[in-house]
Protein backbone atom coordinates (compact mmCIF):
# COMPACT_ATOMS: atom_id res chain seq x y z
CA UNK A 1 0.00 0.00 0.00
CA UNK A 2 1.08 3.25 -0.67
CA UNK A 3 1.48 5.86 2.01
CA UNK A 4 1.34 9.83 1.41
CA UNK A 5 2.36 11.87 4.39
CA UNK A 6 0.90 15.08 5.36
CA UNK A 7 2.73 15.94 8.91
CA UNK A 8 1.20 19.29 8.84
CA UNK A 9 -2.03 17.60 10.25
CA UNK A 10 -0.57 16.49 13.47
CA UNK A 11 -0.39 20.43 14.53
CA UNK A 12 -4.14 20.54 13.29
CA UNK A 13 -5.01 17.32 15.57
CA UNK A 14 -3.09 19.56 18.43
CA UNK A 15 -3.79 22.62 17.83
CA UNK A 16 -7.87 22.38 17.40
CA UNK A 17 -8.94 18.86 18.17
CA UNK A 18 -6.73 18.69 21.46
CA UNK A 19 -7.23 22.39 22.36
CA UNK A 20 -4.67 24.76 22.48
CA UNK A 21 -4.57 24.78 26.59
CA UNK A 22 -3.64 27.69 27.97
CA UNK A 23 -3.06 29.48 24.74
CA UNK A 24 -6.14 31.87 24.81
CA UNK A 25 -8.38 32.23 21.54
CA UNK A 26 -6.26 31.80 17.97
CA UNK A 27 -8.61 34.48 16.96
CA UNK A 28 -7.57 37.20 19.31
CA UNK A 29 -4.34 36.42 19.12
CA UNK A 30 -4.06 36.88 15.20
CA UNK A 31 -5.90 40.26 16.12
CA UNK A 32 -3.90 41.37 18.05
CA UNK A 33 -0.84 40.55 16.52
CA UNK A 34 0.80 42.28 13.64
CA UNK A 35 2.03 39.44 11.60
CA UNK A 36 -0.88 39.94 9.05
CA UNK A 37 1.73 37.82 6.40
CA UNK A 38 3.07 35.00 8.51
CA UNK A 39 -0.78 34.97 10.25
CA UNK A 40 -2.23 34.69 7.03
CA UNK A 41 -4.61 37.89 7.15
CA UNK A 42 -5.94 39.19 3.46
CA UNK A 43 -7.80 42.37 4.91
CA UNK A 44 -8.67 44.41 8.27
CA UNK A 45 -12.18 46.18 8.43
CA UNK A 46 -13.60 48.39 11.58
CA UNK A 47 -15.15 45.39 12.79
CA UNK A 48 -14.21 42.03 11.14
CA UNK A 49 -10.95 40.98 9.42
CA UNK A 50 -10.63 38.46 6.46
CA UNK A 51 -8.11 35.45 6.75
CA UNK A 52 -7.22 32.56 5.24
CA UNK A 53 -7.79 28.92 6.42
CA UNK A 54 -4.42 27.22 7.63
CA UNK A 55 -5.74 23.99 7.12
CA UNK A 56 -8.18 24.50 4.02
CA UNK A 57 -11.16 22.43 2.88
CA UNK A 58 -10.04 23.52 -0.26
CA UNK A 59 -8.02 26.15 -2.23
CA UNK A 60 -8.70 29.85 -1.40
CA UNK A 61 -10.71 28.89 1.77
CA UNK A 62 -11.56 32.22 3.92
CA UNK A 63 -12.52 33.20 7.30
CA UNK A 64 -13.79 36.37 8.55
CA UNK A 65 -13.70 36.90 11.93
CA UNK A 66 -15.46 39.87 14.14
CA UNK A 67 -12.95 41.37 16.53
CA UNK A 68 -15.53 40.55 18.64
CA UNK A 69 -14.79 37.63 21.21
CA UNK A 70 -18.23 35.87 21.17
CA UNK A 71 -19.19 32.51 20.15
CA UNK A 72 -22.76 33.96 19.93
CA UNK A 73 -23.87 35.26 16.38
CA UNK A 74 -26.91 37.15 18.37
CA UNK A 75 -24.39 39.20 20.46
CA UNK A 76 -22.81 41.24 17.34
CA UNK A 77 -24.03 44.84 16.93
CA UNK A 78 -25.53 45.93 14.35
CA UNK A 79 -23.02 47.81 12.76
CA UNK A 80 -20.81 44.35 12.99
CA UNK A 81 -23.48 42.28 10.87
CA UNK A 82 -23.17 44.76 7.80
CA UNK A 83 -19.74 44.70 8.25
CA UNK A 84 -19.96 40.97 8.18
CA UNK A 85 -21.88 40.71 5.24
CA UNK A 86 -20.41 43.07 3.42
CA UNK A 87 -17.31 41.72 3.87
CA UNK A 88 -18.60 38.34 2.31
CA UNK A 89 -19.91 39.65 -0.39
CA UNK A 90 -16.18 41.40 -0.67
CA UNK A 91 -14.53 38.03 -0.19
CA UNK A 92 -16.97 36.06 -2.83
CA UNK A 93 -15.93 38.45 -5.38
CA UNK A 94 -11.91 38.45 -4.67
CA UNK A 95 -12.50 34.79 -5.29
CA UNK A 96 -14.32 34.72 -8.42
CA UNK A 97 -10.97 36.95 -9.97
CA UNK A 98 -9.07 35.24 -8.48
CA UNK A 99 -9.44 32.03 -8.75
CA UNK A 100 -12.50 31.12 -10.68
CA UNK A 101 -14.57 28.61 -8.73
CA UNK A 102 -17.85 27.36 -9.71
CA UNK A 103 -19.31 27.57 -6.60
CA UNK A 104 -19.16 28.59 -2.60
CA UNK A 105 -19.92 26.81 0.12
CA UNK A 106 -20.55 29.57 2.77
CA UNK A 107 -21.17 29.43 6.63
CA UNK A 108 -20.30 29.22 10.22
CA UNK A 109 -20.80 25.95 12.83
CA UNK A 110 -22.00 27.29 16.03
CA UNK A 111 -21.17 25.40 18.81
CA UNK A 112 -18.95 22.14 18.78
CA UNK A 113 -21.60 19.64 18.17
CA UNK A 114 -22.52 21.79 14.90
CA UNK A 115 -18.26 21.32 14.07
CA UNK A 116 -17.14 24.71 15.25
CA UNK A 117 -13.21 23.53 15.94
CA UNK A 118 -12.74 26.92 17.80
CA UNK A 119 -15.86 27.40 19.39
CA UNK A 120 -15.57 30.52 21.57
CA UNK A 121 -14.94 32.54 18.61
CA UNK A 122 -17.95 32.89 15.79
CA UNK A 123 -16.23 33.27 12.28
CA UNK A 124 -17.64 32.45 8.55
CA UNK A 125 -16.04 30.07 6.65
CA UNK A 126 -16.27 30.70 2.17
CA UNK A 127 -15.11 27.32 0.60
CA UNK A 128 -14.61 27.56 -3.27
CA UNK A 129 -15.95 25.24 -5.24
CA UNK A 130 -15.04 23.41 -8.86
CA UNK A 131 -16.24 20.76 -10.50
CA UNK A 132 -14.90 17.74 -9.60
CA UNK A 133 -12.86 19.22 -6.43
CA UNK A 134 -13.92 16.31 -4.68
CA UNK A 135 -11.62 13.40 -5.76
CA UNK A 136 -10.52 9.91 -4.08
CA UNK A 137 -8.10 10.70 -1.85
CA UNK A 138 -10.19 12.35 1.21
CA UNK A 139 -12.31 8.98 0.21
CA UNK A 140 -9.78 6.52 0.43
CA UNK A 141 -7.04 7.89 1.60
CA UNK A 142 -8.14 10.49 4.62
CA UNK A 143 -6.35 13.12 2.72
CA UNK A 144 -6.90 16.27 1.19
CA UNK A 145 -4.84 17.99 -1.82
CA UNK A 146 -4.90 21.48 -2.28
CA UNK A 147 -3.37 22.54 -5.21
CA UNK A 148 -2.19 26.19 -4.78
CA UNK A 149 -0.06 27.63 -1.94
CA UNK A 150 -1.61 29.67 0.27
CA UNK A 151 0.78 32.43 0.22
CA UNK A 152 0.58 32.86 -2.96
CA UNK A 153 -2.92 32.92 -3.01
CA UNK A 154 -3.13 35.08 -0.03
CA UNK A 155 -1.16 37.47 -2.15
CA UNK A 156 -3.73 37.84 -4.74
CA UNK A 157 -6.28 37.89 -2.88
CA UNK A 158 -5.15 41.15 -0.72
CA UNK A 159 -4.68 42.85 -4.06
CA UNK A 160 -8.05 42.59 -4.85
CA UNK A 161 -9.13 44.10 -1.36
Amino acid sequence: MNRLFSPWRSQYISTFVHGSKGRGCLFCRIAREAKDAENLVVWRGKFVFVVMNKFPYNSGHLMIVPFKHTAEFGKLTGPEHIELMSVTNRCLRALKKTSSPQGFNLGANLGRIAGAGIKGHIHFHIVPRWNGDTNFMPTIADTKLVSEDLRVLRRRLKKEF
